[in-house]
């Protein structure tokens, strides 16, 4: 499943969902690397 976060104010990453983390982020695969962040909700 595709997942968008937000990285700071501006930052926005869309990749592979991973796994959710015990705080609310979400962990997202791009390639070989993995981002933690806040998960944009749908509208």
């Amino acid at each position: 499943m595709i997942r968008t976060i937000t990285i700071g104010s501006c930052i926005s990453v869309q990749g592979v969902f991973e796994r959710q983390v015990s705080n609310g982020n979400i962990i997202v695969r791009v390639g070989n690397k993995t981002y933690e962040g806040k998960p944009v909700g749908l509208h």
